[in-house]
């Protein structure tokens, strides 16, 4: 388990074969940070080259977590052995809980050659690892927007003040936001008590508690550090902000399994060759 730090990380992304091919901007999940709970994985698609991406993600298992896909640009069309289907397009988002056990495909679709998103994986507790799976899934309209005279900030999320996302998660807390500031100008969050964040940087470049930050690169704050003090570049900056609750379980993972123990692992492994994975069908919230 990782010991809470009380001091701003930089953590620069590093390009990630995955899927059948498709390169991605990793940092959470890589090896310099592999871990960072509640957190497992942030991958981040960005391409303006149908090469890159087209092979997509064929049919793969997960288990014992939840994992948060957010569409920028492009379109992401997905289904599952229970029969589920949807089209993610630009602006959209979904919560997948994969809990005991969901085999599903994500193939990207482009307009106009561009394909822009992020996928973060979310740990579970130990109690609701085999939790049946769900789905929340919804349209860009869905998301409120809070407009200030600094920045724009689109709530997916949890909730900020009286905006209050349609996802909502009730085992971590997770609280994520879509945040643009203007050129040179600021923006300050402060994380709730007790969790850990991070922001990425995505689009442009900007300062973060007297830190230089370049684009595709992640801050990480938790313990006493709780202040986001941002001040975007020249041309402006984008970024994805995520805070949530620690769980301080052991994690052992497997490729796309996590769970807390590695019999637990082994027996993932054998259901999956078995045919035995995906126990129940997921419910699907729009």
């Amino acid at each position: 388990m990782d010991a809470f730090v009380n001091t701003a990380r930089i953590i620069p992304a590093v390009t990630v074969p995955e899927g059948a091919g498709v390169t991605v901007y990793r940092t959470i999940g890589a090896t310099a940070l592999r871990n960072y709970d509640p957190f497992l994985l942030l991958d981040h698609i960005s391409s303006d080259n149908p090469d890159d991406y087209v092979a997509g993600f064929p049919s793969h298992p997960h288990r014992g977590f939840s994992t948060f896909t957010y569409m920028i640009d492009g379109y992401m069309q997905h289904e599952d052995s229970m029969g589920n289907r949807g089209n993610m397009g630009p602006g959209s988002a979904q919560w997948m809980k994969a809990g005991s056990g969901i085999v599903h495909s994500e193939m990207p679709k482009q307009e106009n050659g561009l394909m822009r998103g992020f996928q973060l994986w979310i740990n579970l507790p130990a109690a609701h690892k085999m939790d049946h799976p769900e789905y929340q899934e919804f349209s860009a309209d869905a998301f409120p927007i809070v407009e200030a005279a600094d920045y724009s900030m689109k709530v997916l999320i949890g909730n900020m003040g009286s905006a209050n996302a349609p996802i909502v998660d009730d085992l971590t807390e997770v609280i994520y936001l879509d945040v643009t500031v203007k050129p040179g100008k600021r923006f300050h969050h402060t994380l709730p008590a007790g969790s850990r964040g991070f922001i990425y940087v995505f689009e442009g470049m900007g300062q973060s508690n007297l830190e230089m930050i370049p684009v595709h690169s992640l801050v990480i704050f938790d313990g006493e550090n709780r202040e986001v003090d941002f001040i975007a570049g020249p041309d402006g900056a984008r970024m994805v902000i995520a805070s949530g609750k620690p769980i301080d379980e052991p994690i052992v993972r497997h490729g796309p399994f996590v769970m807390n123990t590695r019999e637990q692992i082994d027996q993932a492994i054998r259901d999956y060759q078995a045919n035995d994975f995906v126990r129940n069908r997921a419910w699907v919230k729009r």
